[in-house]
């Protein structure tokens, strides 16, 4: 969520920090603000709605200076307004702060500052930040932060300045993202690598409750205890133009043709033909696997949905108990964890505030935790015991795709892997599903072919106000994803429904016009999948159909129909998604809607 950058350098600090937080937008936001210094006094502009807004105020009337930070806000504390805007400053306007999170005890922390003669503009949660900065300043600007930092409980990514202190940038993080850019003769701030890469390639990650001061001099790094750090440099390969959309009409378009390589590149070096499956450096021993008694998989969002298909592959192919978590409601249900326990938590992002929280809580039990993420260095990365990263590369639009797709390459790989250690599998049957696999990036690139198809059907039916999903099996984790892209991104009400929970209440909401996306990959249910096709199509809805090349008997009961390429059905969910994302996408643009920024909605939720 929300999105911060800060610099300090030669050049006119307005213009890096517009360019840096246009890279950022991605991240949901409903406001935006800079704050910079020059004379030695801070200057802010900030105001509601998009960064264009304040964009156009800065073309009016520019703040000059080489040394600011800057904030797109995603409301939590406090409607979006110009007042409840950031950057907030102290009463006298000498220290400005931007800051990602949720300060938890705020209200505690306002009341106390308000007993000490502190007045209050806003009803944001951030605005206690500078007070309290204020009341500890003596002089020492890091000081000053440590100590009110040491105050705050809840979840943080802060940017301060200061107009004592002109040409320093005081930055510490808690639960929320942020780096350090290291450019030539100046330095940068921001909640992600794509905000600084057109300047610099090379950057510090921060762990949590580690404090930073940029100076024109250079940066340093600090330990709550004031202790410095040496850190690392931390080199990014890939090109600032891979988040940028090179042609294609909006993010979402370029990452979804973008998947048959993202999934090859995450089966690379993992899966190979007459090779064992392994899984870069995690080194877990098949006594290990065979000790484990459960497993936990915990998400959010699409990432659960992989989770879903994930703890389908797991129990088929590996023959371990499998439970699949909302991380919200995981961590408060006091779920049965001990050291036979394994978690596998999965995240775009590595961020997820609520994935973090159960992770932790898998920790604290003596589980032993695989992390599944797409950021180097984000926190789940850190903090669980083995890492599976997926290469998926920088996925820009909010309503996840490509990230999908390789979350669930990811899920395969640990299940045929979890096989190959306990003996579940023969060694031809792991080298039939290795070779299919490594058939699924060509596929999914056919897949791609039927866009006109989708995109005349969405032509049709994108003004319906409901939309529902039906699947079975693995069928109908595709399905949930399918329904949750397309309220993402259209506002469109999607459900999507196990098709024998059909007679169970779900088939009271069909009547003449209905329209239904049905899924039928499964071999196995296929006839089960029409006749619930049929239960619908008699009640008047109007039916787009997946099969498989060589199923086309289900045009005898749908309107229209979508052959995928054929491979093994454990593997269609890679292949089947492809036409539900391409028709959200196509209904959200027949509707006019911001696909790659839907409404209300945040890249990464960092905070509860």
């Amino acid at each position: 969520m929300c999105g911060i950058v800060g610099y300090i350098g030669k050049k006119q600090a307005s213009d890096i920090l517009i360019e840096g937080l246009s890279k950022l937008e991605y991240r949901g936001y409903d406001s935006a603000g800079v704050a910079i210094i020059d004379n030695d006094s801070i200057n802010v502009m900030k105001c509601k709605g998009r960064l264009a807004n304040l964009e156009q105020k800065l073309k009016e009337a520019p703040l000059k200076g080489s040394l600011g930070i800057g904030h797109t806000r995603w409301a939590t504390h406090g409607e979006p307004s110009d007042v409840n805007s950031h950057p907030h400053s102290n009463e006298k306007g000498t220290i400005s702060v931007v800051h990602n999170g949720i300060i938890e005890n705020y209200i505690h922390l306002r009341e106390w500052l308000t007993s000490k003669g502190y007045n209050f503009k806003s009803e944001t949660d951030t605005e206690v930040i500078p007070h309290l900065i204020d009341y500890f300043y003596n002089g020492d600007l890091l000081d000053a932060v440590m100590k009110a930092a040491a105050k705050m409980e809840g979840s943080y990514a802060i940017g301060v300045i200061s107009s004592n202190e002109p040409d320093k940038i005081v930055a510490v993080r808690k639960d929320s993202p942020m780096i350090v850019g290291l450019g030539k003769d100046e330095y940068f701030i921001a909640s992600d690598i794509p905000a600084v890469l057109n300047h610099t390639r090379d950057v510090y990650l921060l762990n949590d409750k580690e404090f930073v001061v940029l100076t024109r001099d250079g940066v340093k790094l600090f330990t709550e205890d004031k202790e410095q750090i040496e850190r690392e440099v931390y080199h990014v390969t890939w090109n600032a133009d891979a988040a940028e959309k090179g042609g294609y009409e909006d993010f979402m378009l370029k990452e979804i043709h973008e998947q048959p390589k993202a999934i090859k590149d995450t089966m690379t070096s993992r899966v190979m033909m007459g090779k064992p499956i392994t899984l870069d450096d995690i080194k877990i021993t098949k006594q290990q696997i065979e000790n484990i008694n459960k497993i936990y998989i915990v998400a959010c969002g699409t990432a659960y949905h992989a989770g879903v298909v994930g703890k389908y592959v797991i129990e088929r192919l590996a023959r371990i108990p499998v439970e699949v978590d909302i991380a919200s409601e995981f961590r408060y249900r006091n779920p049965i964890i001990d050291e036979k326990t394994l978690m596998i938590v999965i995240s775009q992002s590595g961020e997820t505030a609520d994935t973090l929280a159960a992770l932790r809580e898998a920790k604290s039990h003596e589980a032993r935790v695989i992390a599944v993420t797409n950021v180097i260095g984000s926190s789940v990365s850190r903090e669980a015991d083995d890492v599976l990263y997926t290469w998926a590369g920088p996925e820009i639009a909010v309503a996840s795709t490509k990230a999908y797709e390789t979350q669930l390459i990811a899920m395969y790989i640990i299940a045929l892997f979890f096989a190959q250690n306990k003996g579940t599998l023969s060694e031809a049957e792991l080298e039939e599903l290795k070779k299919e696999m490594l058939k699924l990036p060509e596929k999914a690139q056919k897949c791609l072919n039927h866009k006109e198809v989708i995109q005349r059907f969405a032509s049709k039916n994108y003004m319906h106000k409901d939309i529902f999903f039906l699947g079975r099996g693995l069928d109908y984790a595709v399905a949930m994803e399918g329904s949750l892209k397309l309220k993402e991104i259209s506002y469109i009400h999607s459900e999507a429904y196990a098709g024998g929970e059909l007679k169970h209440g779900p088939i009271a909401l069909i009547e003449k016009g209905t329209v239904v996306i049905a899924l039928a990959t499964q071999d196995d249910l296929f006839e089960k999948m029409v006749s619930n096709v049929k239960e619908v199509t008699t009640r008047g809805a109007r039916v787009l159909g997946l099969a498989f090349e060589g199923k086309e008997s289900i045009e005898k009961t749908v309107d229209s129909a979508i052959y995928l390429p054929r491979t093994n059905p454990l593997f269609a969910p890679v292949l089947s998604v492809i036409p539900l994302q391409l028709f959200s996408y196509y209904v959200a643009v027949q509707k006019g809607c911001d696909v790659d920024k839907p409404r209300n909605l945040a890249k990464s939720v960092t905070v509860e």
